[in-house]
């Protein structure tokens, strides 16, 4: 029988409400088990198959040698993102403008550097010194200002982050592009009738509300970076992570574990930065999430019990 409907304000006893049951999925709970049983398999087979050599992992895991490369493929990381976000940003505005030649400019740059693969573009700035000995700056035919021999500062670290850096310009290029358009026009306007500047509009409105969009896909970049560094040999370059691991491991005549060490150090640092990426992603994602929190949906729940002042009669 149909109950009939209480006025607003009047409470309900606990005996009618609702009872929530959840719905039984014994599926999840088989597939779950399944997952387990054969985690702790893979687990138990790696750690009693001495092919790993789990003694050398541990012996060359905090190795000084390891921890020093460690720290340098760090460094390539962080220069060549940075290099790559400011570069990223002038591309990002050259493609959105209304000029014509700077719009070619851009797309040419992406069309290239994303077009052909990041380890032959290391080769080709290993082999940049041989190709281009000098570099003259000047009017042509005219006078020279400088003159620099590529050889004496075009050393393979340099070659190895500006390889990574201009790549990787093409990709955070098309992010921020994105990370613009995505805000609203009438943002634009606002701004336009506020007086602001191009450049006020860009720091004060646009960006901030961009970040949203750019952060995520940026702190992806950020870790394939960091092991897209273990290509830097084609410069080639042999100071890096894996470099040092693979050179220990040939000379020991022990590759895998040193692999492991490798692995275990490229694994602790992007955990690292994907710690840093959720706290950044939450940061800029305040005001735009429409999920309450606890305390703002008890407020809703006690307000709409609460019914209108008047007894519900409009």
């Amino acid at each position: 029988m149909a109950t009939e409907l209480e006025p607003p304000g009047t409470s309900v006893p606990p005996d009618d409400l609702i009872k929530a049951v959840p719905l039984r999925r014994p599926g999840r709970i088989v597939v779950a088990v399944v997952l387990v049983v054969l985690l702790a398999l893979f687990i138990y087979g790696a750690a009693t198959n001495s092919a790993y050599e789990w003694s050398t992992f541990g012996s060359y895991l905090f190795d000084q040698r390891i921890s020093q490369a460690a720290l340098i493929t760090l460094e390539l990381t962080v220069i060549s993102m940075v290099i790559a976000v400011i570069l990223g940003v002038f591309l990002a505005v050259m493609r959105m403008s209304d000029n014509p030649v700077l719009k070619s400019v851009a797309w040419l740059y992406l069309w290239i550097f994303r077009g052909t693969p990041i380890y032959v573009q290391l080769v080709f700035w290993g082999l940049i010194t041989t190709i281009y000995k000098h570099i003259d700056l000047g009017v042509p035919f005219m006078v020279q200002f400088v003159h620099l021999d590529t050889g004496s500062w075009l050393t393979p670290f340099v070659m190895a982050f500006l390889g990574l850096g201009l790549n990787e310009a093409a990709y955070m290029a098309e992010i921020v592009r994105a990370g613009i358009g995505s805000v609203d026009e009438g943002q634009h306007e606002a701004a336009v009738a506020l007086a602001m500047t191009w450049g006020q509009t860009m720091r004060r409105v646009v960006l901030p509300q961009a970040m949203r969009v750019i952060i995520p896909p940026t702190g992806n970049e950020v870790i394939s970076m960091l092991k897209t560094t273990s290509l830097v040999i084609g410069v080639p370059y042999t100071a890096d992570l894996y470099s040092v691991s693979r050179q220990i491991g040939g000379v020991l005549y022990r590759p895998i574990p040193l692999l492991l060490v490798a692995s275990a150090w490229y694994l602790a640092i992007t955990s690292v930065l994907m710690v840093g990426q959720y706290f950044l992603e939450k940061r800029y994602s305040r005001g735009a999430s429409r999920v309450l929190t606890t305390k703002q949906l008890q407020a809703l729940a006690t307000a709409q019990s609460a019914g209108p002042a008047d007894g519900g009669k409009a």
